[in-house]
């Protein structure tokens, strides 16, 4: 396995929520555990299949917590872990920033 090296801790903290959608899921735990369903109902344009392995990859990392309850059915429910807590509050700046500029960044012509 190759050893990871960073520039800086901007380039390692965008290493653990890359992509589109790790972000949005730690949103959405941030309230409390949810269920598999609840939790892709707060993240539209998901589909399960990606869900499933940001989850995964998520829950390797350290951010999610992964709990199944023996019953039947049976009932698994996701959490943020306290670093997937600390990572969740360093990003709600970010989210802010997003929500103050939106129309500005609505306008920005894309390809």
């Amino acid at each position: 396995m190759k050893k990871r090296t960073y520039t800086c801790g901007m380039d390692a903290a965008l290493d653990v929520v890359g992509g589109k959608w790790k972000a949005l899921i730690l949103w959405a735990l941030f309230e409390g555990p949810l269920r598999f369903g609840a939790l892709r109902r707060e993240v539209p344009g998901i589909s399960e299949k990606i869900l499933i392995m940001q989850l995964r990859e998520m829950e390797a990392a350290g951010l999610v917590h992964r709990e199944v309850h023996e019953q039947v059915p049976p009932k698994v429910e996701y959490s943020l872990t306290a670093f997937g807590q600390s990572l969740n509050t360093a990003l709600m700046p970010l989210g802010e920033w997003g929500e103050e500029h939106m129309d500005r960044i609505l306008a920005i012509p894309r390809d």
